[in-house]
């Protein structure tokens, strides 16, 4: 894989923003920093990036390109400080009604980096037991100024809240991988009846996070369920190096280890640490079972050249024909799962084809049952 000019300072900026270390930009020639910006936000990564151009000791981008990151900086900050209030308000509340959950992915992550306020932030992800997802959807319905459908089988129930997106997860399912749910759902287990938890003191209100041991499954899963299902971003895979950083000397790798091959993902996990070590920099001491062997660099390449075409959670892809009717939508569907199938199948070659069915399967049910419901 050839990266161009503009491609390579992109990652060197990334580097050097998600590891606060010093960076150099004339070996890669002309640069084009609006170029990078794009790239920047298809991957979400907007602040990681405008924190590494702090580092630039050299070839540094011209005030008003400097200008354009540290806007797009300011406006992340104030985001995410008024997401943390929401939280922050919100937990409070349910916890007061007698509500446990735990906040998953997101700005649980956030606290592993070194500029919590830069990372991008997205949606409130709150994991709850069977008995408090029903309260919690008793309690937080009646907030809510829209709903989502709920997915009864996966337990899952969106909803807006004032100015942000809530998701409700009775469970962490994915809709490719069954071996994997069952995994999911013994770590789910080990959160709530084992208190594999750890606290975020969000200002005075405590925010339960999964214990570090479980959240690098939890984040580690969901970057596999979006890879096959249709478009996975830099940001999450940054932000499983900066939760492996911060917590490199008490994460149990055998129990890891344990985990994944009970999933099938150990190929997955070899290679997208491959990735993190040889393209985001991850330092190979706190990068649990990383293998330098070639293979898994090829199968890394692989995964970048996916990566980079379509954008954090298909960015860059044409989703118009969701628009369309059925028949439109379960052909362009289908071709899209197929041709995505037979790139990775020089990947992963069984799960691709196992995840290439349930997808499939999955969105032509989905659609009929889509066109039950209206008639």
């Amino acid at each position: 894989m050839r990266l161009v000019n503009n491609q390579q300072a992109f990652f060197a900026l990334l580097r050097a923003g998600l590891w606060e270390q010093e960076v150099r930009l004339v070996q890669h020639g002309e640069v084009d920093f609006s170029a990078i910006l794009d790239l920047a936000e298809e991957q979400s990564v907007v602040g990681i990036v405008a924190a590494g151009i702090e580092h630039v000791l050299d070839g540094r981008p011209a005030k008003k390109d400097i200008l354009q990151f540290i806007g797009r900086a300011v406006m992340l900050e104030q985001r995410n400080q008024a997401m943390n209030d929401f939280i922050g308000a919100l937990m409070e509340r349910m916890s007061e009604a007698g509500i446990r959950s735990v906040l998953v992915k997101g700005q649980g992550i956030a606290r592993c980096y070194a500029r919590p306020l830069w990372r991008s932030c997205g949606d409130v992800d709150l994991l709850l037991d069977a008995k408090n997802y029903d309260r919690a959807k008793a309690f937080l319905i009646p907030l809510a100024t829209s709903l989502d459908e709920e997915n009864k089988q996966r337990k899952h129930l969106g909803m807006t809240i004032d100015q942000w997106v809530v998701e409700l997860h009775g469970t962490l399912h994915t809709r490719q991988l069954m071996r994997l749910n069952g995994v999911l759902d013994e770590v789910q287990r080990e959160v709530f009846e084992e208190g594999r938890v750890r606290i975020w003191k969000n200002d005075a209100v405590d925010v339960l996070l999964p214990a570090a041991d479980e959240d690098v499954f939890f984040v580690f899963s969901h970057i596999i369920q979006h890879y096959f299902g249709g478009g996975i971003g830099l940001r999450q895979i940054c932000d499983l190096c900066r939760l492996l950083w911060t917590y490199r000397d008490s994460i149990d790798v055998s129990l890891l280890e344990s985990r994944l091959r009970k999933a099938g993902m150990l190929t997955e996990w070899y290679s997208f640490a491959a990735l993190s070590v040889e393209w985001l920099g991850m330092p190979i001491e706190a990068m649990p079972l990383y293998d330098s062997s070639k293979k898994w660099s090829r199968k890394a390449v692989r995964i970048m050249d996916f990566i980079l075409e379509t954008g954090n959670f298909g960015h860059n892809r044409d989703n118009s024909f969701r628009q369309k009717s059925f028949i439109i939508r379960s052909a362009v569907s289908t071709w899209r799962y197929t041709c995505d199938t037979l790139r990775h199948l020089f990947v992963f070659p069984m799960d691709s084809l196992k995840v290439w069915g349930r997808m499939v399967w999955n969105g032509v049910r989905g659609e009929v049952d889509g066109l039950e419901l209206m008639q």
